[in-house]
């Protein structure tokens, strides 16, 4: 089996986790289970911390949990429904974005290399 294959199950288990846990509760459940198999991958760690959290925000705009999803419809006094549907096209991007990190990995790694070279 690829090494990519826990990562690229990942999104499927945050967008489920995402139905139903808030954001920190999926990071502090799944980070002791999923960490050391990214490093054993040899991922690199900033990197898997920004795919993280985009896979985070992705699940928190998922209904029917998702908090972001809440907090729109209490500021727009419309029904989480239709939060969730003009949400959609903005979670079509956020797979954009983790497409194009995945595949380009040193968009993310970029600044950090500038700031830190090995």
């Amino acid at each position: 089996p690829s090494p990519h294959m826990p990562v690229l199950a990942l999104p499927v288990m945050y967008i489920i986790l995402g139905c139903l846990h808030d954001g920190i509760s999926m990071i502090v459940l799944t980070a002791v289970i999923v960490l050391p198999m990214v490093k054993e991958a040899g991922f690199d760690l900033v990197w898997f911390g920004v795919y993280l959290v985009i896979h985070v925000e992705m699940a928190q705009i998922t209904p029917p949990v998702g908090f972001n999803l809440f907090v729109l419809q209490n500021m727009s006094g419309k029904d989480t429904w239709t939060v969730a549907r003009a949400a959609f096209p903005f979670f079509i991007l956020l797979n954009v974005a983790v497409l194009i990190i995945t595949t380009f990995p040193q968009i993310v790694l970029y600044l950090p290399k500038l700031a830190f070279p090995d």
